[in-house]
């Protein structure tokens, strides 16, 4: 018999139950063992909604209140030396840890984060030295395990893999010369067979059967050594690469390994071809038999948003499109039936709906705009073509990515006590509003002397979001939430058929901004890779030409310089097989490009990167050419900086001086000790001073002590270095 699986599920509840209780803690309005219950009842929920969609194998253990691998190194002790003695509870050094603490004499930073492989998932970095003192704190897996139990749920328990912990980390400031985590594999493999030894007690069963478990691409030359490992089970990635099947067949072939077959998309969020899914398994259940195979989602369903039943607003039509993460998983859990030979009347139903639905999804696809593809077929290299210009701005120039809103409260103020108030009188007073906060926002900047200016953005709703609403092809959903990182929460829109623009987007906007200040004010949009990274996609180029239109419009408006935002370009490529490298940064280099190229010569183009390693794909960051880039660089050591040394990057930079994921307040010595590192290797000519990243997610008065404190430094380094 076929089973089947679930990789992981979303922890943030389906109604966002985490995210209320994890900041009602910050906030000091609940207890931790508030926390704890709340946390309880959405496991409770996922465990047996899991279950009831049909699934076999139910996870556990991957549940997190911040992130997964923060989880991980607080579990194993890996607790940088920063955190420990500071009279704080477990659960505030686990917090400290990922946010900071600025609080009852505490002032600690935030560990860095990068992003989870190819995904906009944020993870907490382990910090490793050769005096990392593993053992086990806390067996989260048993916990987890015992808890399900309990609730009537046996599960699989999730756990991170020793190799894939190390290689995520990273060395700790105190390691010493040349030190590398994957050192200290045979340290820490004896805490891992202690979690095992464990488990294998609270599951009163034979050792625990181990399912290694790889996603997001092809095994390739790893199948091999793979096939040969002392395993219960392999699973793979059929979603991302479904040509590797034969060929990791034919190596497990004559083992005893059972191959779990990634089909059901764990990153995206349309329906399963049961039709093309079911095909593709009957070759390994052709091969191995049916007691061999599993069906399973790709990856843990972290990445997609609970279930479609909360939404309301999208049409039949468009829901009958889209399968969530429980909707996942009854399609793991009927393709395992239909592969096991199910007669169940029901198994034979979903099927034909499945097909008649996949049916009406091709045919809306193949309504085109023409006009749309016939421009995108007559791009031309020329067209790709960037320049090179300059503003009159001092040296070590002070901006800002974005600044956190005024006007934002009083909008929902205004909205939650006029509801029922005429569309038009709620339009005029929301555009009333946000003039008054960009004008707010603009004196601001000016009183503190900020350089080159933003207007605040009171009118958008998220970087990503509020370009798609404005954006022909785009679909919005009302609770699709997928967690970012820790209590941060996106609702990634949805790319349902060709992409145009109808009108500008922006202008009105930043074209007030800058007539009520002499100081240059920037346009500010999303750049169309990090669109498409971060909406669930189809089109790409076809984003690149409606941006490219906003962009010439913004110049045209008065707009002497515009930031295009990819903080997702990363994304493509990490840190997967690197033969694909190269057709990735081709493409999202040549998106940026069309986006930014129909300017004058005298327009400076601006572009935003962050928490990700940029070392290996700096000559495609180059090759952007955009006049001046800011990069996130305060959580990760500066490190960046001996990239741009390496490379001679000759444009203009703005590392990040202080990190804007925390709360706390960076001090004024703190932001001078960042600028002399840049200074140590950048010339004054070439630095601009600016946060890790926009400020919408930070509370006012943070932001404003915070951009004091950097604009001081800022003037400090003038006097000291120019």
């Amino acid at each position: 018999m076929v089973a089947s699986s679930v990789l992981g599920f979303p922890r943030i509840g389906a109604n966002r139950e985490v995210k209320k209780a994890v900041e009602a803690y910050w906030a000091g309005k609940i207890s931790a063992d508030d926390l704890t219950k709340a946390s309880a009842e959405v496991k409770k929920t996922s465990w047996t909604s899991v279950k009831a969609h049909g699934v076999d194998f139910v996870p556990s253990g991957e549940f997190s209140l911040y992130d997964h691998v923060l989880d991980h190194s607080a579990a194993f002790n890996v607790i940088p030396k920063r955190y420990v003695g500071l009279g704080l509870s477990p659960l505030d050094v686990y917090f400290a840890m990922g946010r900071g603490r600025q609080a009852d004499g505490v002032d600690v930073p935030a560990s860095e984060m990068k992003k989870w492989f190819d995904s906009n998932y944020h993870f907490v970095v382990p910090e490793f030295s050769d005096e990392t003192d593993f053992k086990l704190n806390f067996n989260k897996a048993v916990e987890e395990f015992k808890e399900a139990q309990a609730a009537g749920v046996t599960t699989r328990p999730v756990v991170l893999g020793p190799i894939s912990f190390l290689v995520l980390g990273k060395a700790s400031k105190d390691a010493k010369p040349g030190f590398q985590p994957i050192s200290l594999l045979p340290k820490l493999l004896p805490v891992y067979k202690t979690l095992l030894a464990d488990l294998k007690t609270a599951a009163c069963s034979n050792f625990p059967q181990i399912m290694l478990t790889t996603y997001f691409s092809r095994l390739d030359s790893n199948i091999s050594f793979v096939s040969k490992l002392p395993v219960a089970g392999l699973h793979i990635d059929l979603d991302r690469a479904p040509g590797q099947l034969d060929e990791v067949v034919a190596a497990v072939k004559s083992t005893n390994i059972v191959l779990s077959l990634g089909l059901v998309s764990g990153r995206n969020i349309w329906k399963t071809d049961f039709s093309a899914a079911i095909k593709l398994a009957q070759r390994a259940v052709d091969a191995v038999g049916q007691d061999r195979v599993i069906i399973a989602t790709s990856s843990s369903l972290l990445h997609t948003p609970v279930t479609l039943a909360s939404e309301n607003k999208l049409t039949a039509e468009q829901k009958d499109w889209f399968s969530f993460a429980l909707e996942k998983a009854s399609e793991v859990s009927i393709i395992a039936a239909v592969l096991s030979g199910s007669q169940d009347a029901k198994i034979a139903a979903a099927l034909e709906e499945n097909k008649t639905s996949i049916a009406k999804r091709r045919k809306f696809e193949s309504t085109s705009d023409d006009t749309v593809r016939k421009r995108v077929a007559a791009i031309t290299p020329e067209q790709l073509e960037l320049q090179a210009k300059h503003l009159n701005l001092p040296s070590s120039p002070l901006l800002l990515l974005a600044l956190s809103p005024y006007a934002f409260p009083l909008l929902r103020r205004y909205q939650l006590t006029h509801d029922h108030a005429p569309s038009k009188q709620r339009r005029f007073v929301k555009l009333v509003l946000n003039l008054k906060e960009i004008e707010t926002v603009v004196r601001f900047q000016e009183k503190i002397g900020l350089d080159l200016l933003v207007h605040g953005e009171p009118e958008r709703n998220d970087m990503v979001q509020y370009f798609g609403e404005q954006l022909h092809g785009f679909v919005f959903t009302q609770n699709a939430w997928v967690q970012s990182y820790g209590s941060r929460y996106v609702r990634p829109p949805i790319i349902v058929s060709d992409v145009s623009r109808s009108g500008p987007m922006t202008v009105k906007w930043s074209s007030y901004a800058q007539s009520i200040t002499k100081k240059p004010m920037k346009g500010m949009l999303t750049g169309p890779v990090t669109i498409l990274n971060w909406s669930f996609p189809l089109q790409s180029k076809q984003l690149a030409l409606a941006l490219r239109d906003e962009v010439i419009d913004l110049e045209k408006a008065g707009i002497n310089a515009i930031q295009v935002d990819e903080p997702a370009i990363r994304e493509g490529v990490t840190p997967l097989r690197r033969a694909d490298w190269d057709a990735y940064l081709k493409w999202a280099v040549d998106s940026f490009k069309l986006a930014t190229a129909g300017v004058t010569d005298q327009l400076q183009t601006h572009s935003h990167f962050c928490y990700s390693d940029f070392d290996d794909i700096f000559p495609s960051i180059q090759r952007l050419d955009a006049d001046v880039i800011s990069i996130e660089a305060s959580k990760s050591d500066m490190k960046l900086l001996n990239t741009f040394k390496h490379y001679g990057y000759s444009n203009q930079i703005g590392p990040g001086v202080y990190d804007i994921h925390s709360p706390r307040v960076p001090g004024d010595q703190e932001i001078k000790d960042r600028l002399k590192s840049m200074l140590d290797i950048l010339p004054d000519s070439l630095l601009f001073v600016n946060p890790d990243c926009g400020l919408k997610t930070r509370g006012w008065k943070e932001t404003e002590a915070s951009l004091i404190n950097l604009v001081a430094g800022a003037r400090w380094a003038r006097e000291k270095y120019t």
